[in-house]
């Protein structure tokens, strides 16, 4: 705003001494002061309010003006309510220096003439940043990315002093302005989604404002810019996106912002949607190529065969790379009560950014990771580097306990206690003829996850029982025997009573030993469903709570 514009508004009390040449200056904000020397507070653009506090006699004016100038102040307001009139001395020190001067009525408050010329100033700002960001938007969806999320978060800082970052739902720094200092830590980050998704599962409308750490943040949502219209998205169940949607925090209360700030806010997060969009369109080839392996893997495909398509995938999972990488198999889960939603889609995208190590920053990182999703379930194909063949590897990789460590608080509250996410990692192998073991062993080891309690688990290969890893070399006869000690008496009974305890056996390690699940599956009462187990329990001496049972029977299912 210009200096003009201060005289202009009765309400401010202003009375102008001196500095009528200079009126067009340009007030970039505002800050009240009694310091003899203010100028380390001073950046420069701003209206300077004073009481005149200190001021001990006539010589103080011209050391105390000649400092605002230096820092490039646009005026200075002096206020008659300790001294009355303005001194001279002062009136004269501002007009050698041809610095403004003000007089403010002692019946006007400096918090009426700040608050006056911060909404004015944050209101230009706001205007200015809208026709940039308009600006950047059409650049970017027009072409070459313009920078990425980076640009539009340092345009927050600089033109309207806002510090925003943009994380993943699992918490992870996506993007944050290069000049705000320190990058903020990553407990914050995690306090932060998890906060973010609580407040979309209870249906809170956006920004959502909490507190962290002593300081306050809105967090606003970053939807795929490819969705539905608004309308359409609101009519979907919010639980199909909770899990893949990145937000933006931005270190300010948006309670009272006006709402031409709130649709520019809104209109950030478009723009960093699409970066987003771009982003998961290059993942395309990545995910295809993971679909093409594991299809061939699944299929029983010739190692030969499943070589070769490895080769072609390496070096776009791992430029740079000589020789082909080791390989883990990561398979992962996302269901919710009820089974109506699809969380394969969830669940690929949620793995794409679980998988990328939680210190790492930017969309980058996540590039070296390929994620296929069949039904619920996500398969990732994660490459190692190669390493010496005195060692498996699997230490170097991705190990199931630290995977989820530090997303394990936000996406408990996304999943809120009507969703569940298990997790499971295979070892490290060295050839195509060890993928479809380290599938199997991966989907082992998800089974074993889903059946400890709690809303996140994960489990490794270390964690599976021996039995599970040397099945492959189990003498037929040793299986017949394991199979029938198990199963014949399920078989019998079944033959006899028409009783059904294969198919329930099977329902229910396929629902993970969930009862609600299993009951729907098989359309039965889950009173009827706790009888054929108690049945299945009592036919077999086993307990179907315990996890070595469920183990026991899963793989005689599977041997049989």
């Amino acid at each position: 705003m210009r200096l003009r514009a201060l005289l202009d508004t009765d309400a401010l009390g202003l009375r102008l001494l001196g500095g009528q040449d200079e009126l067009d200056r340009t007030v970039r904000g505002v800050m009240t002061t009694d310091l003899r020397d203010p100028s380390r507070y001073l950046s420069g653009g701003e209206l300077v309010l004073t009481g005149l506090a200190w001021r001990r006699d006539a010589a103080d004016s011209e050391p105390f003006v000649r400092l605002l100038v230096q820092a490039g102040v646009a005026a200075l307001a002096a206020g008659e309510a300790e001294l009355g009139d303005v001194p001279d001395d002062l009136v004269l020190a501002c007009a050698r220096h041809r610095l403004p001067l003000f007089a403010v009525h002692e019946s006007v408050a400096f918090a009426t003439i700040t608050e006056h010329v911060v909404r004015q100033v944050s209101g230009e700002r706001a205007g200015d940043l809208a026709a940039v960001v308009d600006r950047h938007r059409r650049m970017m969806t027009s072409g070459p990315a313009g920078g990425g999320p980076d640009v539009v978060l340092d345009l927050l800082g600089s033109d309207l002093d806002l510090r925003a970052w943009v994380l993943s739902p699992a918490g992870r720094l996506i993007a944050g302005p290069k000049a705000a200092g320190p990058a903020l830590p990553a407990d914050v980050c995690a306090k932060l989604a998890a906060e973010h998704l609580a407040a979309v599962r209870t249906g809170r409308r956006g920004p959502h404002r909490v507190l962290v750490g002593g300081a306050t943040y809105s967090l606003f949502p970053i939807r795929s810019s490819g969705r539905a219209p608004q309308a359409a998205h609101a009519a979907r169940d919010v639980r199909e996106s909770v899990l893949s949607d990145w937000l933006l925090a931005v270190e300010a209360d948006a309670g009272d912002w006006a709402e031409e700030r709130l649709d520019l806010l809104q209109g950030v997060t478009q723009l960093i949607s699409v970066e987003r969009d771009r982003r998961d369109a290059a993942r395309t080839v990545r995910r295809r190529l993971a679909q093409e392996v594991l299809e061939l893997v699944q299929t029983g495909a010739a190692p030969a065969e499943i070589a070769a398509r490895l080769r072609v995938a390496a070096p776009v999972l791992l430029p740079g790379l000589g020789a082909a990488p080791h390989w883990q198999v990561v398979v992962a889960r996302v269901e919710w009560d009820g089974g109506e939603i699809e969380g394969g889609p969830v669940t690929q995208s949620l793995l794409e950014e679980i998988l990328v190590d939680p210190h790492a920053t930017g969309p980058e990182p996540s590039d070296r990771i390929a994620v296929a999703h069949s039904g619920d379930e996500a398969i990732a194909l994660v490459p190692l580097p190669a390493v010496s063949s005195e060692h498996d590897g699997s230490e170097s990789g991705v190990l199931a306990d630290a995977l989820l460590a530090s997303v394990r608080e936000p996406l408990a509250a996304g999943l809120d206690g009507d969703g569940r996410l298990t997790l499971g990692v295979s070892a490290a192998v060295h050839s195509a003829e060890g993928l479809r073991g380290a599938l199997e062993e991966a989907r082992h080891a998800r089974r074993v996850a889903a059946a400890r309690p709690g809303r996140v688990c994960a489990a490794g290969h270390q964690e599976l029982a021996s039995h599970v890893l040397l099945l492959p070399f189990v003498p037929d006869d040793v299986r017949r025997a394991f199979t029938a000690r198990l199963l014949d008496p399920l078989r019998e009974y079944d033959r006899r009573h028409r009783a059904e305890l294969i198919p329930t056996l099977e329902a229910f390690l396929e629902c993970d030993g969930s009862w609600t699940r299993c009951a729907s599956r098989l359309h039965l009462h889950v009173n009827t469903l706790r009888y054929r187990v108690g049945r299945i329990e009592q036919l077999t001496g086993r307990d179907l709570s315990r996890l070595e049972d469920k183990l026991d029977f899963f793989l005689a299912l599977r041997m049989s």
